[in-house]
């Protein structure tokens, strides 16, 4: 994963609301999973993507609340989830990958979803304004902070 990526996730965290942040979770595993792929070849680099994609499979099993009944059934597939990539691991082949990225694309897709119709306000609070626009250069991006003071701790 790119700094830029990076930065674009941290940035996309500091305002999301809960639901939000299930869709980036999602799109972190994603990427680290592409990162694995692209590094088949080179037996560290792979383990590392693999172990950066576990994290966030972790983080969405903390993150399920088993008061609702479809919490135990993502658990189900998150574990699948999790032996796959470590077949892959021990294999160190990219192919059980296939079917991690198939389910967890099709979960990113509900929750992207839900997201939408998600209204509450972000989790992080007291944090930067970030506003994306055109600059004056021909067609490029650049972001802009509104100053808001401590960047997000309260003291």
């Amino acid at each position: 994963m790119t700094d830029e990526v990076r930065k674009n996730f941290t940035m996309r965290i500091t305002q999301a609301n809960q639901s939000g942040l299930v869709v980036i979770l999602y799109e972190m595993y994603l990427a680290y999973l592409d990162d694995a792929r692209q590094a088949a070849n080179d037996k560290v680099k792979l383990r590392e993507s693999l172990r950066r994609a576990r994290g966030c499979v972790d983080e969405l099993i903390r993150s399920l609340d088993f008061r609702y009944a479809p919490a135990n059934h993502l658990l189900q597939l998150y574990i699948y989830v999790i032996k796959e990539m470590a077949g892959a691991d021990a294999r160190c082949s990219v192919e059980p990958l296939k079917i991690c990225r198939k389910i967890m694309t099709e979960l990113l897709s509900a929750y992207r979803e839900v997201s939408r119709q998600d209204t509450s306000p972000p989790i992080m609070e007291n944090t930067q304004t970030v506003y994306a626009g055109l600059t004056y250069g021909k067609g490029e991006l650049t972001e802009s902070l509104s100053h808001q003071g401590n960047r997000g701790f309260l003291v």
